[in-house]
């Protein structure tokens, strides 16, 4: 525990202006979580504000944890240490935790801790110890926009931060009081920046009021599993140096996460082999990290006549003519509407700088970039992994114009021919003229791609993009049952459905009953029998 003391702050008593003033007879708490990995190294935070001023912090977390889990233990802390005797006002950027609660934990329970699809409810003990915890409590939820500047959440944000980074024991402040100086047991704390491509494009995610949301949010498995990469920057912390120890709170096996971050089987040769103890990828691009392994798969499905890739790219800027250069390439693999499993996924040097405006959208620093692979370096691997497919993205003329500019560089000149484009945000426009088609605009309208995003991704972008796409283009995918695969002795293991229509008209037994049936009946109808 830091020995480290902090004094403590003043507050306005007007709630109007100060979102951390206090309330009569009223406990706020503001809360967060999370998570480097997902599951991985997580921390937990809440921040209490007490009716007479006082405040209180606490925060803590597990070295193998999940973001949910996470944002749930920081609830948990809340109404621990808060006074039953007062209302409490929980504030949360989670609408998991949110939607759970308020909405879904009543059905949850009278279905025996399943979900509306009936699968077990992930972190059963955590939301049964949430719910034990409500009980005869005068509780108000809240939901509040994540990274965008709101002081209580930037303040819970900051703890969990801070949870993630200690690791050691739960971590408890003792009250500050306005009035009266003690001494918190507290690390220094630096405040985390609120630059976020979201405050200027909104995603909203708020809106979520289906209860099978729940299987999506339960498994988010980005903005849930990326925790605010700047607040280690400035800090210049990296989780790997912190202790190992677990916390006093200890947790279950973590769940897995919805969108596989996993090393593809098919890797480029090109990746060193490192020992078994390395620490794996943590998602922080704001500093140098080397942990990152590039996936550049094999095109062993190449050959296929329905192959999809759906991709993305980040860039130092928007002009390749003007020496802008690619930095980042995300693509999904699907072939007849199905996803394969196959994903590439680099980082790539591009010799240059960049300028802090277009680093704060893709969250993409130099440093991060510097021991990355130049462009010629991977450009084979890309090229063929590309090669004969169809391409689709999301104002597909930008991706394209980079990465032809890019391989003509290295004497590929004949790339746009290899390929065949498709854009998606073109569809979009057909589709809803005189609407806003950004993908967030259209993740919101068609209700896919839920993954909350403090930053641009390339293959994140890529994989909600998909379900857009699907969506967009009937939605489905299509079933296992259309197709014909040869079984043993040459018969179908599936038949299609008009073979099958097929074979019951060509029955002969059928025929005969049929006849039959017609005959007994013409012996009571005489008309039946002359038409026949």
């Amino acid at each position: 525990m830091s020995e480290n003391r902090s004094a403590a702050q003043p507050f306005n008593t007007s709630n109007a202006i100060n979102p951390l003033a206090a309330k009569a007879d009223t406990t706020v708490a503001y809360t967060d979580g999370a998570c480097k990995g997902n599951p991985g190294a997580g921390g937990w935070g809440a921040h209490l504000i007490f009716s007479d001023g006082r405040t209180q912090d606490f925060y803590g977390g597990d070295k193998e944890t999940t973001n949910n889990r996470m944002e749930l233990m920081g609830a948990i802390q809340a109404l621990t240490h808060s006074s039953h005797e007062q209302k409490l006002e929980i504030w949360t950027d989670s609408s998991y935790v949110k939607k759970g609660i308020t909405e879904w934990i009543e059905g949850w329970k009278k279905r025996g801790w399943k979900t509306a699809s009936k699968k077990p409810v992930a972190n059963q003990d955590l939301w049964q110890r949430l719910d034990e915890l409500c009980q005869k409590r005068d509780v108000d939820w809240h939901w509040v926009k994540g990274h965008a500047g709101h002081a209580g959440n930037e303040k819970a944000d900051e703890l969990a931060n801070l949870g993630v980074t200690s690791r050691s024991e739960d971590l408890i402040t003792d009250v500050q009081d306005s009035t009266k100086k003690k001494e918190p047991i507290m690390a220094d704390k630096k405040p985390s920046s609120s630059d976020d491509w979201l405050n200027f494009d909104p995603l909203g995610f708020d809106m979520m009021d289906d209860e099978l949301d729940a299987e999506l949010l339960e498994n988010q498995s980005y903005n849930d599993s990326v925790i605010n990469t700047h607040a280690f920057a400035e800090e210049n912390i990296s989780p790997y140096n912190a202790t190992n120890s677990m916390s006093a709170i200890e947790m279950p096996d973590a769940q897995t996460p919805l969108i596989d971050t996993s090393i593809n089987n098919h890797a480029s040769n090109m990746v060193t082999n490192v020992e078994a103890d390395t620490p794996k990828f943590d998602g922080d691009t704001s500093r140098a990290n080397p942990y990152f392994k590039p996936l550049l798969p094999k095109p062993i499905n190449c050959h296929q006549s329905d192959r999809q890739l759906i991709m993305d790219t980040e860039t130092t800027g928007l002009d390749p003519q003007k020496g802008d250069r690619v930095i980042e390439v995300g693509i999904v693999e699907m072939i007849g509407r199905k996803f394969t499993g196959e994903k590439l996924h680099v980082y790539i040097n591009p010799q240059r700088g960049m300028d802090e405006e277009v680093i704060r959208i893709h969250g993409i620093s130099e440093a991060f970039l510097t021991d990355k692979p130049t462009f010629d370096q991977v450009a084979q691997s890309l090229y063929d992994f590309m090669d004969g497919a169809e391409i689709i993205a999301h104002n597909a003329s930008f991706d394209m114009n980079f990465l032809n500019m890019e391989f003509a560089k290295v004497g590929m000149h004949d790339f746009a021919e290899r390929v065949k484009v498709t854009d998606s945000l073109v569809m979009a426009k057909q589709q809803y003229p005189g609407q806003k088609n950004t993908l967030d605009a259209l993740v919101r309208r068609l209700d896919v791609g839920k993954q909350d995003r403090t930053f641009h991704g390339a293959l994140l972008d890529s994989e909600i993009l998909a379900e857009v796409y699907l969506a967009m283009t009937g939605g489905q995918v299509t079933l296992g049952i259309e197709d014909d695969a040869q079984a043993d002795g040459g018969h179908t293991a599936h038949a299609s459905f008009a073979n099958l229509a097929a074979l019951l008209l060509e029955s002969s037994t059928d025929e005969g009953a049929n006849q039959s049936w017609y005959a007994s009946l013409a012996e009571d109808y005489p008309e039946l029998k002359a038409k026949m």
